[in-house]
Parts: C-alpha cells; structure tokens; sequence
C-alpha cells in the first residue's frame, strides 16, 4: 500500500465518520463508492468486505452511547437483529454471486432510492413503552422477524450497514418513538456488518490494513461531525436534505460509471 492510497483511506473514512456525526446516519452508504473511486480498491467485493467491517465497528461505537444513555429498545432490537444477521449472511453470499460491476449499478440505484426516502422528513411520535412481552410477542415477533430479515439481506447484498432500512423498519414493527428506532438499530447495523464482514472475510475479500485506516479516519471524523453538529442543531434538516442530495448525486454517478465501463 502506498502513502498516498493510506492518506486517501483515512480522509475517506473521515468523511463518512464526519457525516455520521453531522446527521445522524446514512454515511455508511459512502463507503463502498469512497474506497472504489477515491481509494482506487480495484475490486468491487472487496470494497464491500473491507466497508462492511468499517461499518460494524463504527455502529458499535455508536452503540455504546446510545446504550448508555437508555434509548435501546433491547427485546426488540435482538429479535431484529437475529432475524436480520439471517438474512444477511444470505444477501453476501449473493452479492459475492453478482459481477462486480453489475453489483455497483444496483448499488448506485439503491442510493438514488435512499436518497429519495432521505428527503421525506422523520416523525419523532411512537409508543415509548412499547417492549416485547408475553402479551405482545404474537403482535409483534412476527413483524420483527419479517422486517428484519429482509432489511439483513438487503443489508448484506450491498455491504452496507443499513442503518436508514433499520430504522424505519424498526418504527414499522413496533411504533417505537424515532430515538429509540435510532439507538435500536445500532444493535442491527453492528449484527450485520460483522455478519457481511465474516462471509467476505472467509473468501478472501477484505483487506484489512485498508480496513483499520478507513475506521481510524472515521473515529477522527466522527468527533469533527458530532461537535459541528452541536453548533448546527438548529438546521439539521437542511443538513439532512443536502447529504440527502450528496447521496443521489453520487448513487448517479457510480450508476454512470458501471454503464461506461
């Protein structure tokens, strides 16, 4: 590996840390166009690998935080995150089936959808008491299940951490209030990125000094965005709605890309 690459995988994982700090999520989906484009990761399926353990381990981080301050719906997030890691170990087994440049067509079509779904603003209602018990598991479990498996496979095709599938999945399984959905879903997001991570990682397809840069620029990142995003908190969601624009306007670009090449 050259400085220059080394440089370019720690501002690259800076960026993505550096939003996540700013907005709260969705970041993640720049992994994989950053280490291709910027990076220069020849590969497609190891630029998945490689951002699926990044991407892990930053939730993880996130995780601790939330958990702490008490907004983790436990119960549920563990059944979601089960049936998920499920359909996750499933979706990167097909995504290693798929042509890499194909797999980065449908990647960028996924991010101009998200993009999309990301300009729709956040309702912050729900049931805050809302847990997971004898009296509600049959209302709830299979809603939990179903949602959660899908979104892992989705989550596991990509490689990506999945965190805004998650979390509207979560609120429409449960109607848990959006900050619980939000604190929740890290359990799901650490769950599959290590899960896509591992079954990556056994074919040979993560490179892991790459891998240790990009977190360590995301944990550098991520302290930048979350202390802007306290001088800014009065205009999150024109900040929401720009990144919202940046995801699209990427999702085009890698589309155009796997067209040319």
């Amino acid at each position: 590996m050259t400085t220059l690459t080394a440089l370019l995988a720690v501002l690259s994982g800076s960026a993505v840390g550096f939003t996540l700090g700013l907005v709260g999520g969705g970041g993640s989906i720049l992994a994989v166009p950053l280490l291709v484009y910027v990076v220069g990761v020849p590969n497609a399926h190891v630029a998945i690998g490689t951002s699926a353990i990044a991407v892990a381990i930053s939730a993880a981080a996130n995780l601790a935080g939330h958990a702490r301050a008490g907004t983790v719906k436990w119960p549920c997030a563990l059944v979601f995150a089960m049936a998920g890691v499920v359909g996750a170990a499933a979706g990167a087994q097909l995504g290693k089936m798929v042509d890499g440049t194909r797999l980065l067509a449908a990647f960028g079509t996924l991010m101009i959808v998200i993009g999309l779904l990301l300009l729709r603003a956040r309702k912050s209602g729900g049931d805050p008491d809302v847990t997971l018990t004898a009296a509600s598991v049959r209302r709830l479990l299979p809603w939990l299940i179903g949602i959660g498996f899908l979104v892992g496979l989705l989550s596991g095709f990509f490689g990506i951490g999945g965190g805004f599938l998650v979390v509207p999945g979560l609120i429409g399984a449960t109607a848990m209030p959006l900050i619980n959905a939000i604190g929740s879903s890290l359990v799901a997001v650490t769950a599959f990125g290590l899960t896509t991570a591992a079954s990556y990682a056994v074919s040979g397809l993560v490179d892991w000094p790459l891998a240790g840069l990009f977190i360590l620029g995301g944990a550098l990142g991520g302290l930048l965005g979350i202390r802007l995003a306290g001088h800014l908190a009065g205009h999150k969601n024109a900040l929401s709605r720009i990144f919202a624009g940046i995801i699209i306007a990427v999702g085009l670009y890698v589309v155009a890309r796997s067209l040319w090449l």
